[in-house]
This record gives C-alpha cells, structure tokens and sequence, in this order.
C-alpha cells in the first residue's frame, strides 16, 4: 500500500482506496457496478442533507437506548451535522441510479460520516474497529428504513424553497397586474374575438393560478 492508498476490505475481498477519501470499500463497489447515468448524488445537495438528518435522529435514538455509547454517538452527531451544513458534498460519489432501493448510496452516507467521525475522535479514517459504517452509523436501521425517509425529507426541503420562487413569480404578476390596469384587450374565446377585458386582468389571471398552486405545494408538503 503507498502512501496514497489505504486497504480496506468486504466479504469480495481487499479494495484500494484514496487515502483522502471519506468513502469507503462498498462505496468503491457501488461506483464500479453502477456507472449509469454519470451524476453522482452530489448533484442533490437536499438529499444529502436529508440523509445526514435522518443518520443524526438514529444515532440519538441509538445513545438514548443504549445501543451506541455517548462517546461514538457525540462524534457520529458532530460528523452529521457537519453533514448538513454542506461539508464534504463532493464525497458522495455514487451514481444517483443504482440497483437496489438504494443500499449504495446509504453506504456512501455511511462511510462518509463515519470516517468523519473517526477523525472527530482522534482517529486515522477506516479505523473500523473503533467505529464502524454499518454497526454505528447505520445500527438499528435498514435502507428501506433510511432511504424513503431521506428522500421525502429532501423534497420538504425543495418544496420549500420552490415556494418562495413561487411567491417571487407572483408577486411580480401582482405588480403588472397594478401597472396594466388601465389597457384594454380583447380576451379571446376559442381562438374568436371575446368581451374587452384589460391587460392589469390578464396577469392577476396569472398571479390566482399561481396562488393556487402554493397551495397544492403547501398541502402536498
């Protein structure tokens, strides 16, 4: 092994990994079995955020019932949050279509936060005798569990800043609305000539579907 290298090994035997890297051998795996659609999950900064929530609210769960020490629990939180605030986005390196119902990309949180988290502790990065990807990070948990979880966090996110475009959008057909009060238009019916209507209409028109549509977000959300 160079300097530029570490070992780290699965059940398919030893793979060579980045030294930098804070993904691991199955990460490794998964980005030479599913070289797909060439966009990594980095690309969707919400999902990744969302992933880190979800492995921070188990890890809680896990120190409170005993199932990971506070030491191991402190790191892993600290690692998640860091997670969160954006660090480390470019670590997250597995194609967003993958087979499966998404093992390799909770494996590629897993790893990611758990080297972090060693490194919070002290530690060199793939010390998994001292914290492991699957038997900390991911304890009590299954994808089934992680992944659909994420995902609908992630969406709540978007939503979220979708409705404060749309609210932008519509404020500004609210202001032409105002400005196009006073020009009249012939509103048209079925591609024929229809009653006079103004332009100021036409917008606010705009600006009500517009409104409804937050709505529909907001319940949807």
């Amino acid at each position: 092994m160079s300097s530029n290298f570490r070992t780290e090994h699965d059940f398919l035997g030893e793979k060579q990994i980045p030294a930098i890297a804070y993904w691991g051998v199955h990460t490794a795996r998964a980005v030479e079995n599913f070289p797909i659609s060439g966009t990594r999950i980095s690309a969707m900064p919400d999902l990744v955020r969302a992933l880190a929530y979800v492995k921070k609210a188990a890890t809680r769960a896990n120190a409170d019932l005993g199932a990971i020490d506070r030491d191991r629990a402190a790191a892993i939180i600290l690692a998640c949050d860091d997670i969160v605030e954006g660090k480390l986005l470019d670590e997250f390196v597995v194609d967003v279509i993958q087979g499966g119902a998404g093992t390799s990309t909770n494996m590629n949180a897993n790893e990611v936060i758990c080297n972090l988290a060693l490194e919070k502790l002290g530690h060199e990065k793939a010390r998994y005798d001292v914290l492991h990807p699957n038997d900390h990070v991911n304890a009590s948990q299954s994808t089934n569990d992680v992944y659909p979880t994420a995902v609908r966090l992630a969406l709540w996110f978007a939503i979220g800043r979708l409705l404060e475009s749309m609210a932008s959008l519509r404020r500004a057909f609210e202001a032409k609305a105002l400005e196009f009060k006073d020009i009249l238009k012939i509103g048209r019916t079925q591609l024929q000539d229809a009653v006079p209507m103004t332009l100021g209409q036409e917008f606010l028109t705009y600006a009500i579907m517009i409104e409804e549509d937050e709505a529909r977000l907001r319940e949807a959300r």
